[in-house]
């Protein structure tokens, strides 16, 4: 018989992300999503999550904390040149390490500064000062070093925040780094797999009871559900350090599947847009577009998928009533009776635009995004979506969202492409 394999304990990590601009609004912190999926790959848990302001003494309590509960801290942000970059003096200072020049980190930084035809100023040359005893981590993207080094038993890692070069450094030398150190710890690691499933048209409510009891008690997965404007994402993580997680992992999607049927638009990281472009270019399809109350959003979003020109014609934007009127041919009467946000000019918008243009299909959306412009009658959030075919099929749909002016527009965009993804599926 062979020998039995063993399974490594599942090592915690910590994500602090540096910056105040992410404590004050405007900005949030992208960069811990692609670090969890590459720590997870490993078999590394991601437990904590700090965001810290760019202040050297509560980067030193930030840091003193994590080591304490986590052996891998990942860093992201305070490496530039600017005098409110400061992670490297706060590594140094919780570390006990005098900053010293990296000749590595110095030519690397001015062979990518000549390459934009740029010298090192006074502050860029700050970046290439690095704690003692730390590995230089280059930049294969941008001008400043990251660094790691080991420290009371963790491996604390520092990357700059700027999200292309934080993932190039990632991808390229820390998770082949953390790789190795986990192999030569022996045994096996189990990596953390995440199943995830895009839901449109039921609340998060109505997701969850349609999900109940449907995991075993006792099994090693986190049910997740995360309602957003563009619907309801249902994931299935494993936890560290569990044999078999694979198996049980198809079968509780199995059941995820059966649970929500059609409801369930995409898996994993497809989004509706590339949906929609997949089965436009299955069918030999095109499409075109008149757009009211999303003011372009759809076509935006369609032509943000590459190839999309084989299928998307053109798109319209009729904001106004005279828009409708004369681009689309909507009778100005059906306004007069009906009014713009209504099933009819929906209907008459999607077959005006597919009549225009030539193409097999027409995809319309009308609707009152507000704050201002509702009536008693007609509340802000009522939207209609109207879709017409060159085969004589002609369908609209009403919908009444909630949420702000963009949230509407985001859901109205999401409803007029589901209406066509299951149009297309004939579902």
């Amino acid at each position: 018989m062979g020998r039995a394999r063993t399974f490594s304990q599942p090592v915690i990590a910590e994500i602090i992300a540096v910056g105040s601009e992410l404590l004050v609004g405007g900005r949030s912190d992208s960069n811990s999503l692609l670090i969890t999926d590459e720590l997870g790959a490993l078999g590394i848990e991601v437990r904590f999550k700090s965001v810290v302001g760019d202040d050297e003494a509560d980067i030193v309590r930030a840091l003193k904390a994590a080591v304490s509960r986590a052996k891998v801290i990942v860093m992201t942000g305070g490496l530039g040149p600017t005098v409110d970059d400061c992670t490297r003096e706060a590594v140094a200072a919780a570390a006990g390490r005098k900053l010293v020049p990296r000749k590595e980190a110095l030519e690397a930084m001015k062979r990518r500064l000549a390459q934009w035809g740029r010298t090192p100023n006074r502050g860029q040359l700050r970046q290439a000062l690095i704690p003692v005893g730390a590995t230089v981590v280059p930049n294969p993207v941008g001008s400043a070093p990251g660094f790691w080094l080991s420290w009371r038993g963790a491996t604390l890692i520092c990357l700059p925040g700027v999200p292309v070069e934080m993932a190039a450094m990632m991808r390229e030398t820390i998770t082949p780094l953390l790789a190795s150190q986990s192999q030569s710890r022996g045994g096996i690691v189990e990596p953390i797999t995440r199943r995830v499933f895009h839901t449109w048209g039921l609340p998060e409510a109505d997701v969850d009871a349609k999900l109940e009891g449907f995991m075993p008690k006792h099994v090693p997965v986190d049910l997740g559900l995360l309602a957003s404007p563009l619907g309801v994402l249902v994931s299935l993580t494993t936890k560290p350090g569990i044999k078999g997680n694979s198996q049980v992992l198809d079968a509780l999607s199995a059941s995820v599947r059966a649970r929500l049927g059609d409801w369930i638009f995409a898996e994993g990281s497809e989004s509706m847009e590339e949906v929609i472009g997949r089965l436009l270019v299955k069918d030999k399809h095109t499409l075109a577009l008149a757009e009211s109350c999303t003011g372009g959003l759809i076509g935006h979003r369609l032509t943000q998928v590459p190839g999309s020109s084989a299928y998307v014609d053109r798109g319209i934007i009729c904001y106004s009533n005279q828009a409708k009127i004369e681009l689309l041919g909507v009778p100005a009467d059906l306004i007069e009776r009906h009014g713009a946000v209504s099933a009819e000019v929906a209907a008459a918008l999607a077959k005006g635009v597919r009549e225009r243009s030539s193409v097999s299909i027409g995809l319309s959306v009308t609707g009152i995004a507000g704050p201002g412009g509702a009536t008693a009658t007609k509340p802000v959030g009522l939207v209609y979506v109207g879709l017409n075919a060159d085969n004589g099929d002609a369908v609209t749909r009403e919908h009444r969202f909630h949420g702000d002016r963009s949230v509407i527009k985001q859901r109205s965009s999401q409803a007029a492409l589901d209406l066509l993804r299951r149009w297309l599926l004939q579902i």
